[in-house]
């Protein structure tokens, strides 16, 4: 069912097909127990991993079931608390670190970049660091400039870490299961507006393949490479053009690093035109690497130039009408494919644009 001026709520079924249902934050929450159950060596920890709230629901009942010694919240020290995650990989372990705002992993950064990222290729490949990062980024309610940052582009930059960004419920699950597989230190972050959507889950552990882009929806006249929540806002902008006989390809990476070029060249050459939605800074961003990418390996097949959607080169104010200004969504995809095809400007002024800020309730 597609968003309607009349039933807009009903956004959440973008991604949903026949089976179960669940949401994004239930997959999340599904696939710990599963694997935790399945490896003895798994643990969970962070800032409000244990408590009421459990990380949006997605450590919700893990205490309960697994005790405080795989369970457990953290000082507020986050370089300290990564370091502790470090050692435990080095050590047979596999850890789980919680960052609820995205904003402090900056804050170990330092233990990222200089000594997770780097100890595989410093050993030859001889030691493994199954370190697992889950990240919240995106839009709250007026969090302002240090609590909504999305700071995918900057991990991605680092090799050595795999970077992960699933939009649907399904993704959710199957990325988080083999992020938990790999020897590799992974990040997986996870857009707050994304937790409540529903989709198609199986209940039985699988995994999907990280560096692996999927095609959300087909299209023949121009290829949306979108990231995390933008894709839903993609599926927005498809269902308004598609009544002016548009045919929107989305193209979801799903993994930023290792990036899934071929889906996206592939995609590009058959429709001719490129836009990238990614919620983050487009100065040297991961739209700024699609654009790189498309436009060296599809050069010949380009009808257009390839255009980004993302943040303004400022931080992000707090004042919601400013807010609103610094996030795009359907409607920028919908005005840019319009020029792009040299399409007349669509009335908008019935649409409803979905506004998740109504059901967001915080992290507490």
């Amino acid at each position: 069912m597609p968003p309607t001026p009349q039933n807009p709520s009903c956004i959440k079924t973008y991604f949903m097909k026949k089976g179960r249902y669940i949401t994004y934050k239930d997959a999340l929450r599904e696939a710990l127990l599963q694997e935790m159950e399945r490896d003895h060596r798994i643990f969970v920890y962070g800032l409000g991993v244990p408590d009421h709230n459990a990380i949006f629901g997605t450590t919700k009942g893990l205490l309960e079931k697994f005790g405080p010694e795989r369970v457990f919240d953290t000082p507020l020290s986050e370089d300290a608390m990564t370091g502790v995650g470090l050692g435990a990989a080095l050590n047979g372990l596999i850890p789980v670190h919680h960052h609820i705002r995205v904003d402090f992993l900056l804050l170990a950064f330092n233990q990222l970049a200089n000594m997770v990222s780097v100890w595989r290729y410093a050993s030859g490949g001889r030691v493994k660091v199954p370190f697992v990062i889950r990240a919240i980024i995106g839009r709250g309610w007026g969090q302002g400039a240090q609590h909504s940052k999305s700071t995918q582009a900057v991990f991605a930059h680092i090799p050595g870490l795999k970077v992960v960004m699933p939009s649907t419920p399904r993704d959710a699950k199957g990325l988080l299961v083999s992020a938990l597989r790999d020897d590799n230190p992974v990040i997986i972050f996870e857009h707050r507006w994304l937790y409540d959507q529903e989709g198609e889950v199986p209940e039985e552990s699988f995994t999907t393949p990280l560096g692996k882009g999927s095609i959300l929806r087909k299209g023949k006249d121009i290829t949306v490479v979108a990231t995390s929540w933008m894709n839903v806002e993609a599926h927005h902008a498809s269902e308004i053009l598609k009544q002016r006989g548009v045919s929107v390809e989305i193209v979801d990476p799903r993994t930023i690093y290792p990036l899934d070029e071929k889906i996206i060249v592939d995609s590009v050459k058959k429709t001719g035109h490129c836009i990238v939605a990614d919620n983050g800074w487009l100065n040297c961003g991961f739209s700024a690497e699609v654009a790189a990418v498309v436009s060296n390996k599809c050069f010949g097949e380009l009808k257009s130039p390839v255009e980004r959607i993302g943040f303004p080169a400022t931080p992000c104010p707090m004042a919601r009408v400013l807010e609103n200004e610094f996030y795009p969504n359907a409607a920028d995809i919908v005005r840019v494919i319009e020029k792009k095809l040299k399409l007349e400007p669509s009335d908008l002024s019935g649409e409803i644009f979905y506004s998740y800020e109504k059901r967001f309730k915080g992290p507490f």
